[in-house]
C-alpha cells in the first residue's frame, strides 16, 4: 500500500512539472505589460510600444476622420511558438524578421531603401511611377513585381506572391481589395503617413518601417540626422532681413487650389520664413478659390511657387492668358516640382519629399533667401523655363 501511494505521489508530480513546463514555455502576454515606448516626437498618427517579448505599432489614424485604429504585434519569429497573446488584440501578428511584403505607395519607397530593406519588396501597384534608380533596377530585373492599381490590386498575384504582409494605404474604410488578402491570411499593416499635417510628422514613419525591418536604430539615427538638419536650416531662414511675399498652386478647371494655411505644404513656406499669402486661413488641405479672389490678393506677391503641373511660362500662358497679370510671373518668379522626373515620369516630389522635408526645406530657402544658403543644388524645385 506504502509503495502504491509513493508511485500515486510521483505519478502527480510528474504531471505537475509537465504541466508547469509547458506555462513557461508559452506564456500569456498582457497587453498592459508595456517595457518602454519609443519616442514618437512628431508624428501624430501611430505610436510603437516594446513590452518583454514583442513590439506593437498602433495606427491611431490612417486615414482622416478614421472611427478606429489598427493594432499590429511584430513578435520574433523564435518566440512566436512559445508565448500566446490576448485573443482579438491585435488586428494583425507578424513573425520577424519578414522575409518580403508588399508596398503600396512611393511614399513608402524612400524609406525602405534607405534602411536596405528593397530586396525584400516584392510588389507594388503603378510601378511606372517610382522614381528610385535601385528599385527601377529591381523592377526591370521582375524582382519587384507590377501589382495593378491600388485601388484594386491583383489580388490573383498577391496571393501567388504570398507575401509576409502588406503596407497599405486607404482613404476611407471601403478597402475590400485588402479584405480579400486578409482572408487569404497575408496580414495587411496600414501606413498613414500621408495623412500627417506637419514635415516631420511624414519623415518620423521611417520608425514604422524601422520596425518591420528590424532597424529601428537605424531609423532613429537617419531620423535625427533629418530632424536635425531640417531644425538647423528653419534656424538660418531666420536671419533673413526681407519676408518675401509668396503666392501658390494654379487654375484646374476655373478653380485655383493652393495650400491651406496649416496644410502640410504651408508649413515648409513658415519654416522658410516667408510671407505665404495665405497663411493665416484655416485647413489641412487645399483651398478653392477664384481667379479673381488670387488675383486680388496674389497679384503683387514677389513669388510663385508650386504652380500645379506646369514647366513653362508658355506652357502657362497657353492655359490661362490671366497668369501674365501676376508680378512674378512677369518677373519669371516661379518655381515648380512638376519639372523634375523620375526615369518613367514620376515626380520625385511625391515621392522624396514626404521623407526628407530638410531637402525641400533648403530649396525653399535657397529661392527665397539666396544669400543664406547660396552653394545649394536644387533638389526638387526649378525656375519654371
Amino acid at each position: 500500500m506504502k509503495s502504491k501511494n509513493y508511485n500515486l505521489r510521483f505519478l502527480f508530480v510528474g504531471v505537475a512539472t509537465l504541466i508547469l513546463s509547458c506555462v513557461e514555455k508559452k506564456k500569456e502576454i498582457p497587453v498592459s505589460q508595456v517595457i518602454n515606448k519609443s519616442a514618437v516626437e512628431y508624428a501624430a498618427g501611430f505610436s510603437i510600444q516594446h513590452n518583454s517579448e514583442y513590439t506593437v505599432v498602433k495606427v491611431i489614424e490612417p486615414w482622416p476622420g478614421a472611427s478606429k485604429g489598427y493594432s499590429y504585434a511584430f513578435i520574433p519569429q523564435e518566440k512566436l511558438a512559445s508565448i500566446t497573446y490576448p485573443k482579438d488584440t491585435y488586428d494583425a501578428v507578424i513573425a520577424t524578421p519578414i522575409k518580403d511584403f508588399v508596398i503600396t505607395s512611393t511614399t513608402h519607397i524612400p524609406a525602405v531603401e534607405v534602411l536596405g530593406g528593397l530586396n525584400k519588396v516584392v510588389g507594388f501597384p503603378n510601378t511606372k511611377y517610382i522614381s528610385s534608380m535601385p528599385a527601377r533596377k529591381l523592377i526591370a530585373e521582375r524582382k519587384i513585381k507590377e501589382l495593378g492599381t491600388n485601388e484594386s490590386l491583383n489580388t490573383e498575384m498577391v496571393l501567388e506572391l504570398a507575401p509576409d504582409l502588406i503596407v497599405g494605404f486607404g482613404i476611407n474604410n471601403q478597402n475590400s481589395t485588402y479584405e480579400v488578402i486578409q482572408k487569404a491570411n497575408i496580414p495587411v499593416v496600414f501606413n498613414g503617413d500621408w495623412n500627417e499635417k506637419t514635415p516631420l510628422g511624414k519623415a518620423e514613419w521611417i520608425k514604422f518601417f524601422g520596425v518591420l525591418l528590424n532597424k529601428e536604430k537605424e531609423a532613429d539615427s537617419i531620423f535625427g540626422n533629418i530632424v536635425s538638419e531640417y531644425e538647423r536650416v528653419r534656424t538660418l531662414s531666420e536671419k533673413a532681413i526681407h519676408r518675401p511675399t509668396v503666392l501658390s498652386g494654379a487654375l484646374y478647371k476655373d478653380v485655383w487650389y493652393l495650400p491651406a494655411g496649416e496644410s502640410w505644404a504651408a508649413q515648409f513656406l513658415a519654416d522658410a520664413n516667408v510671407n505665404y499669402l495665405w497663411q493665416k486661413s484655416q485647413g489641412t488641405g487645399s483651398l478653392s478659390l477664384s481667379l479673381e479672389s488670387v488675383l486680388e490678393k496674389g497679384k503683387d506677391a514677389d513669388f510663385w511657387i508650386s504652380p500645379s503641373q506646369f514647366t513653362g511660362y508658355t506652357e502657362m500662358e497657353e492655359s490661362n492668358s490671366h497668369y501674365q497679370q501676376f508680378k512674378a510671373f512677369k518677373d519669371k518668379k516661379i518655381f515648380t516640382f512638376s519639372a523634375t522626373k523620375g526615369p518613367t515620369g514620376g515626380l520625385l516630389f511625391y515621392e522624396l519629399a514626404p521623407q526628407r522635408p530638410d531637402l525641400v526645406l533648403k530649396d525653399m530657402v535657397h529661392i527665397f533667401h539666396p544669400d543664406l544658403l547660396p552653394n545649394h543644388s536644387p533638389y526638387f524645385f526649378t525656375p519654371l523655363q
